[in-house]
Order: C-alpha cells, then sequence, then structure tokens
C-alpha cells in the first residue's frame, strides 16, 4: 500500500546539536521531537522539575501529535467515541491542513496549559470548531434546487439500480450548497462509488474516481456555514477535515433518530432526500464495514491515488453513483 505522510519529512542535512544544519530547512516534526525529549530529560534534575515538567510535556505532546493522530475520513459513531465525535475528510497529503490542525491542536494546549496542564480528555484527530447553540429542525422549503442521483450495485448486486431526489437549501448553508451545485455542474459525482456505509448512522461519498480530477480539488476549501439545521436523517453535508476544510466530500445521516451530536461540531446541512428516497439510500452496500485502518473497507488515501481502479479490484460490491444531475423543473428562473 502508499504510504500518505501526515507531516513533513526529515531533512536529511538536520541533525540534533550540529551548527551545520541546513539553515534554510526548518527542523522537521522528529527533530524537534529529539530536541524536546533532550531538554525535558536534561530539567529533569532542576529544582523546579515540577513546572517545567510540565510544560516540557505539553510541548513535546504538541510536537509529537502531527506525526501520531491519525486523519480519519468522515463522522465517527457514537458507540465509537462517546464524548468526542468529529467528521473528517481530510486530504493527507495536504500541508495546508496538516497547519490548519496543527493550529487547533495548539490552541488545546494552550488551553490546557492555563488549566494546569491537564491533557484529559484529548482524542486523536480531534479538530476544534465553535460550539453552536440548539439547533432547530426546519421544514424543507420550496426554492432550493433538486438533484437527481441514480444509482447501480444496491445491496453489492449489479443490476440492481434506483434513484432518490435531494433538495438543496441555500437558506441553510450557501456556501456549502453553491459548491455542491458546481460539483453536480460539471459530473463530479458521476461513478464515484460509495465507499462508507455504516448502518445507522451515514453514508460517505465524493471521492472522485479520477486520481487527477480529484487531485484538482484537494486545495480548494470553502469556508464553513453556520450550522442553521439540525442533523437528522436525510440531511445532506459535507465533510470537513477541520474549520474550513470541505471540499468534495459528502456524507448522508441515516440514522432513525438524526446525528444531533454533529450539530455542535460545525456540520452544516445543505438539504435533504426527498420523499421515500432514504429506502434507496439504506440499500447502499454495507458488507465491507468501516475504512482502513480501523477496518476492513476502503482506504481513503488509496481512493485518492489510484482511484476506482483501486476500488473495482478489491471493493467490487460497493455502491456506485452512475449519475447526479439538477432536476430541469427545479432550474431557477431566468
Amino acid at each position: 500500500a502508499t504510504a500518505i505522510s501526515s507531516g513533513p519529512r526529515d531533512s536529511p542535512t538536520t541533525s540534533i546539536g550540529s551548527s551545520k544544519a541546513n539553515a534554510s530547512t526548518p527542523p522537521s516534526i522528529k527533530t524537534k521531537q529529539k530536541i524536546l525529549i533532550y531538554h525535558f530529560t536534561m530539567t529533569s534534575n532542576s529544582p523546579s522539575f515540577s513546572s517545567r515538567r510540565v510544560v516540557c510535556l505539553l510541548s513535546a505532546l504538541l510536537a509529537i501529535l502531527p506525526t501520531t493522530l491519525a486523519f480519519t475520513s468522515g463522522p465517527i459513531a457514537p458507540s465509537v467515541l462517546p464524548s468526542n465525535h468529529n467528521l473528517r475528510s481530510t486530504w493527507a497529503e495536504d500541508t495546508a491542513l496538516h497547519a490548519a490542525r496543527r493550529r487547533d491542536v495548539f490552541q488545546w494546549v494552550k488551553r490546557a496549559a492555563l488549566m494546569g496542564g491537564s491533557v484529559v480528555g484529548l482524542t486523536s484527530g480531534t479538530a476544534r470548531v465553535p460550539a453552536v447553540g440548539a439547533v432547530e429542525t426546519e421544514e424543507v422549503t420550496s426554492g432550493g434546487r433538486i438533484v437527481t442521483f441514480t444509482v447501480d450495485n444496491l445491496d453489492g448486486v449489479p443490476g440492481n439500480t434506483g434513484s432518490f431526489q435531494v433538495q438543496l437549501q441555500p437558506s441553510w448553508a450557501p456556501r456549502g450548497v453553491e459548491r455542491f451545485e458546481e460539483l453536480t455542474s460539471i459530473g463530479f459525482f458521476n461513478d464515484c462509488r460509495v465507499f462508507r456505509v455504516l448502518p445507522g448512522f451515514v453514508v460517505q461519498f465524493g471521492i472522485n474516481g479520477n486520481p487527477t480530477v480529484q487531485s484538482e480539488w484537494r486545495s480548494k476549501s470553502l469556508r464553513d456555514d453556520p450550522v442553521k439545521v439540525s442533523n437528522e436523517r436525510g440531511t445532506l453535508v459535507f465533510a470537513t477535515a477541520g474549520r474550513d476544510s470541505r471540499t468534495t466530500q459528502i456524507f448522508i445521516n441515516t440514522r432513525e433518530q438524526g446525528n444531533a451530536f454533529l450539530d455542535s461540531q460545525g456540520f452544516a446541512p445543505i438539504g435533504k432526500v426527498l420523499g421515500d428516497g432514504m429506502e434507496v439510500v439504506d440499500r447502499m452496500y454495507a458488507g465491507y464495514g468501516e475504512g482502513s485502518p480501523k477496518g476492513n473497507g476502503p482506504n481513503q488515501g488509496r481512493i485518492q491515488l489510484q482511484g476506482n481502479s483501486y476500488l473495482k479490484e478489491s471493493f467490487p460490491k460497493l455502491t456506485l453513483i452512475s449519475g447526479a444531475k439538477f432536476d430541469d423543473s427545479s432550474a431557477p428562473s431566468a
């Protein structure tokens, strides 16, 4: 499998304690770790060891986290992480997103230091987002465009086809809706696989089967929309990698009671499945389970690098989106 780095690689010219290190190359994460461990050891015999130990420990934690935190991909089921649920749709090779994550972690560590250095509650991959108040459920209103999805391989069987419609709601999340309309208009979702299906939680798609096409969108991150409606069953939502990082990945909430815990994480629905469309969504193939490395499902890094060739060979039963197009009757009048 192709490994995707979650942080900067070591510079071959950088060494600890050497004045000959390349001045134009910043110290790597591993080098910082070694330096911090060295200083931590040297301060252990100091009279002020207790306070300095806390500072060094938190600093070391901050340096180590970027290389140890796994970049998860999609919402984490409540049964897995009962207290810190996050929605991830990250491109591990995208250094801009790495920087955003490090900033988020730094802010958390700073708060922890002010509270006495407590590290209780830290979970891998947690990107903090502003909390929102109680979110009311709104009825789907007219005005948003309708997109019709046609799908194949329902229940994992070739030839089992179906369709469902989603009505977009610009008043809920104008930036997200604009991006979704752009992707739909260029046929981005055509021949995309629904690579992550967790029954009673979510279905997730939005990595293009052509790696060249997908690579063009990695840096096109989108500013967040405020959360105006709850993540109830049938709502369509962009996956994220932290603040202002939405690109192309989408999930549909499938839990009967909804996934309201995602509201406070900043995940803003952009539309909702219409009518009995969820009967089709619920038939998307779920046999592969959670994605790698947590489960036996597809590895998102490999999808991005190898596209549909990887999925067709290793996960042939995945439901695929054969088409996604606007319903002409819902187009705005001239």
